[in-house]
């Protein structure tokens, strides 16, 4: 049995709940196959890239997958004739990573900055540039230049 990293995209008007249940409807189908489902995660409803079928946002899940090519085939045949599936990309892997995915991992995260949240290694910083700016060279006073000439 091979190792396959599945994606798809459904539509902005179906739930999450609705997504899920898409999701089972596909494990069934490689059930049937004899293949399994290793690893289901929901990524969310994201901004499209461009439009898909009039639609600017979609809901996005993986699937870690161990199943034959002819239950992955079947399984993206079923997809395509279901109207809430924008788009799905299958690609086969040697191995399924165990942890959480980038997507999935990024959301988790609370580390980004706001614009407003500064701690004392940004004032440093600022201090720095203040420190660069108070290094220039005087500039030239007209007078100096101009006692220099005389006529």
């Amino acid at each position: 049995m091979s190792l396959y990293e599945h994606v798809f995209i459904c539509r902005q008007d179906i739930s999450q709940q609705q997504v899920e249940t898409l999701t089972e409807s596909l494990n069934a189908i490689l059930t049937e196959q004899g293949g399994s489902i290793e690893k289901t995660e929901y990524w969310g409803l994201k901004s499209l890239a461009y439009r898909v079928k009039k639609n600017r946002k979609g809901h996005y899940s993986l699937l870690n997958i161990t199943a034959d090519h002819t239950a992955i085939s079947e399984m993206e045949r079923q997809m395509s004739l279901n109207d809430d599936i924008l788009r799905f990309m299958t690609i086969r892997v040697d191995e399924h990573d165990t942890e959480p995915s980038a997507p999935l991992s990024s959301k988790n995260k609370d580390e980004r900055k706001r614009r407003g949240d500064y701690n004392d290694n940004d004032g440093a910083s600022s201090a720095r540039s203040s420190e660069r700016s108070s290094e220039r060279p005087p500039a030239r006073s007209s007078e100096s230049s101009d006692s220099g000439e005389s006529s």
